[in-house]
């Protein structure tokens, strides 16, 4: 194993570990941060990126490009986990967040070689990130969220910068219903939003992207199982099972040996009890349609076709759940145990229908559907990824903000505002630290600076009249950048706004990452696991 570097300080006789570790991370981060920070923005440019199968993927989701690109540093690997994690908390802001990340990195730079220790500057950066939490919470704005033009305005800028823009009012219209439709109040003050589990995007490519729309209940790429069975029912009575239709084989499968004709003739009758019995006990609470997640014999479809009803096999598990907050009714998952209150009658139309090559089940007009789809449709299989990637990105924004109804200024006035007033709230800091926290003040910048980068203008004058607005204090706090045209704008007039979430989270998970790696002094191998043969334990002394 490699010995710690060990820089000598002939001024003060102290020797530095780690300083090699540490630049080794902070240019694994610079590197993830720049394969990206063309992707920020409304004049963001597009990664392609071709997998080991020869598939493509043509995105400028920071989190889709770094999930697909592969690395071997550890550091870049952490910064690649900053995405997921901001995905998963937010689901919008992950070009962002590594952007800063790498940029509050870069400029710890400057504060190492100057010999401050990396307590010091990690102590310094989490005074800065409370500073900056408080900052945004004063430059952010209440938000109405049952108000439909707000939260159309608010959806938009979150997806102004992606490849759905040019469809922009369909695609609120689709997050916003989505969103709306799922959340339900579980509690006194407390909102359930489950839009991964409840909220299913099914693409089908053919048909214009106009044609997409959220469905008032649920669409499976299922067909029925007997070709009699009725394929259009109004107001179904609907059974969900968890259990087979087939004929229960002996639970130790156990051989038998048959000598006589007529005890195979038993056998086959004792099979044909057995599924008579089940389908009797369904069709006692008389249903309309047969949902299960396992299978149905021919003999089980032939004693429902004779009583109507139709059944469909072999649903996916999260697609039941779905249909069971859609119709209201229960997942039973013994046919003995089904009582009426387990039928679901929330549903006003059941119907088979042929798109392109394919039959999907629609079970739409359900009264209080707690759960939906949405019915993308698009030229191809590509296109329609990249708008679900897109769809994602809104639907989380019009999440994060029924949760949390503040919202702060787009187009980096928030970021500028943030630095701007720790570049103020720095003077009054005594020693060293003042170095780091202004570093933090600094970093911030990236965002806006990038932005006027995107859109081809010059930085430095646009920034010096951006810092300009901003130094004349709160008055001017709301100033971006316009990324189209790269012009400082007003952002109460333009109306590009965030959620306030977004930001917190972005600004936090950068700060608390950057002091991670800064704590790394040292990168090890770990020893190589054990062979098989030479394993410890298990074997004779």
């Amino acid at each position: 194993m490699q010995a710690p570097v060990v820089v000598m300080n002939t001024q003060s006789g102290e020797r530095q570990f780690g300083r090699k570790a540490q630049l080794s991370n902070i240019t694994a981060a610079k590197t993830v941060a720049d394969i990206i920070r063309s992707c920020l923005g409304p004049k963001a440019m597009l990664k392609m990126l071709l997998d080991p199968m020869g598939g493509i993927v043509l995105t400028n989701d920071g989190h889709a490009i770094l999930r697909e690109i592969e690395v071997a540093h550890p550091a870049a690997k952490s910064m690649i986990e900053l995405a997921r994690t901001q995905d998963e908390e937010v689901g919008d802001g992950t070009t962002t967040v590594i952007i800063l990340a790498g940029e509050i990195l870069a400029l710890s730079l400057p504060q190492l070689e100057r010999n401050i220790h990396p307590v010091v500057i990690i102590a310094a950066f989490k005074r800065a990130l409370a500073d900056a939490l408080q900052i945004i919470q004063d430059v952010s704005v209440p938000v109405n969220t049952s108000n439909d033009e707000e939260m159309y305005s608010l959806i938009s800028s979150s997806i102004g910068t992606k490849f759905v823009n040019r469809w922009s009012k369909l695609m609120c219209n689709l997050a916003l219903t989505a969103v709306r439709t799922v959340s339900q109040d579980v509690g006194p003050g407390k909102m359930e939003v489950d839009i991964k589990r409840y909220a299913r995007v099914e693409k089908i490519p053919g048909g214009e992207i106009e044609e997409s729309r959220v469905l008032d209940g649920v669409m499976l790429n299922k067909d029925i199982t007997h070709p009699k069975m009725r394929r259009r029912i109004e107001n179904p009575r609907i059974v969900l099972l968890d259990c087979t239709l087939e004929y229960k084989k002996g639970e130790s499968q156990t051989n038998i040996e048959i000598t006589k004709e007529d005890d195979w003739n038993r056998i086959l009758q004792i099979e044909e009890e057995q599924v008579k019995a089940m389908c009797d006990a369904i069709i006692a609470v008389k249903p309309d349609l047969v949902i299960t997640e396992k299978g149905v014999s021919d003999l089980a479809q032939h004693f429902l076709m004779k009583h109507n009803i139709t059944a469909l096999r072999r649903v996916r598990k999260t697609d039941n759940n779905r249909i069971a907050r859609a119709t209201g009714a229960t997942i039973v998952n013994s046919v003995q145990d089904l009582q009426e209150s387990d039928v679901g009658t929330g549903c006003g139309l059941f119907e088979i229908s042929k798109i392109g090559d394919e039959y999907f089940t629609f079970l739409t007009g359900c009264q209080s559907a707690k759960a939906c789809t949405i019915l993308l449709r698009g030229p191809s299989k590509d296109i329609l990824n990249e708008i679900d990637r897109n769809l994602m990105d809104a639907m989380s924004v019009a999440r994060n903000v029924i949760f949390h109804p503040y919202l702060s200024p787009g187009g980096g006035a928030t970021e500028m505002a943030v630095a701007t007033r720790l570049g103020q709230l720095a003077k009054g800091i005594e020693g060293v630290a003042q170095w780091p926290y202004k570093a933090i003040a600094e970093a911030m910048e990236v965002i806006p600076r990038t932005l006027i980068q995107n859109s081809g203008n010059s930085p430095i004058r646009v920034l010096t009249q951006l810092r300009a607005k901003h130094a004349e204090g709160k008055s001017g706090s709301a100033w971006g950048i316009d990324g189209d045209a790269g012009k400082i704008v007003d952002m109460h007039e333009y109306g590009v706004w965030e959620p306030q979430a977004v930001k917190l989270q972005s600004v936090k998970t950068a700060v608390e990452s950057a002091c991670l790696l800064l704590r790394v002094d040292d990168i090890c191998g770990a020893k190589k696991a054990a062979t098989a043969g030479m394993g410890t334990g298990g074997g004779e002394d």
